[in-house]
């Protein structure tokens, strides 16, 4: 005897979403903090998207204290190493895969670490800047924060003994330690105040960059959110705006989200898991590598 609709066995998350990818082909995929987790990259928020730890230094805070800064690049010191060895994992990986089987429209990712870029996907723009890199706030100048990680250890080789828990971002927890003796860096062209090159809370995203985030997503089919809590309205206004266009909206992500109300779907699972279980159902396999060209 059939099943009726009525007594018919839920649909598998996957299965589901693997159906609605397939409706809508063009995917503008938005990353956050837990993509990043399975790479020893620690996250901002819990499952129900309340803090984890001290909420990160403000952009105001950062230029208008010295006190903050010494704090901040001190903290740096230390978390940087663990952070500049972090390396792709599976969720990145997959993300890699489903752009190259054509499903990727535009990846747009609130992390600040590069590892999408690392792991081979290539339509990737970093909402919130590099970490990787630094600017001079008040001549432009730019350069590599590997480059100026030498000149801290230097200039405070106290603070680069001391131990600490890595925190997110490259941060450090560093309590109960006395900041006012520690050499903040300079810019080494105009001695103006260095910043890494990121989106600083209460810093403004700059214009030119969500205005191409914000057409690519008008040309995608649907938006997909992987691993984030859309906490941060940086990223939940591309929900905001999908729906004002019509445009589906599903969520892969373990724990409360933002937009959970605005979801066509959900699925409840860890990235890696839940997008390599996404790439079987779509038969997309890794990219075959190259074998080393025979010698004539």
């Amino acid at each position: 005897m059939p099943v009726s609709a009525r007594h018919a066995p839920p649909l598998d998350p996957l299965d589901a979403l693997t159906a609605w990818v397939e409706r809508h082909p063009r995917l503008f995929v938005l990353t956050g903090a837990g993509c990043s987790t399975d790479s020893g990259i620690p996250d901002y928020r819990d499952r129900n998207g309340d803090w984890k730890h001290r909420q990160p230094v403000r952009y105001q805070d950062f230029v208008g204290s010295t006190r903050t800064r010494q704090r901040y690049w001190a903290r740096s010191l230390l978390g940087w190493p663990a952070f500049a060895r972090a390396r792709p994992n599976a969720t990145h990986a997959a993300l890699a895969q489903l752009e190259a089987a054509g499903f990727v429209h535009q990846l747009v990712t609130q992390n600040v670490d590069g590892l999408h870029q690392q792991a081979g996907s290539r339509r990737v723009i970093d909402l919130h800047g590099r970490l990787d890199r630094i600017v001079c706030l008040d001549c432009g100048t730019r350069g590599t924060r590997a480059a100026l990680q030498d000149a801290l250890k230097k200039n405070n080789p106290a603070f680069a003994t001391l131990a600490a828990t890595v925190g997110p971002d490259g941060d450090a927890a560093l309590d109960d330690v006395d900041f006012s003796g520690f050499r903040i860096p300079h810019c080494p062209r105009c001695g103006g105040m260095l910043k890494p090159a990121v989106v600083f809370f209460g810093e403004t995203v700059p214009k030119p960059r969500v205005e191409r985030a914000r057409q690519r997503l008008a040309e995608a089919d649907a938006l997909l959110v992987i691993g984030s809590s859309l906490m941060v309205f940086s990223g939940y206004r591309f929900c905001r705006w999908a729906a004002a266009r019509g445009q589906p909206v599903a969520a892969i992500n373990l724990g409360r989200t933002r937009a959970d109300g605005e979801l066509a779907l959900k699925v409840s699972q860890p990235c890696a898991s839940a997008l390599n279980g996404l790439l079987e159902r779509l038969r997309v396999v890794p990219p075959a590598i190259d074998p080393d060209p025979a010698v004539p």
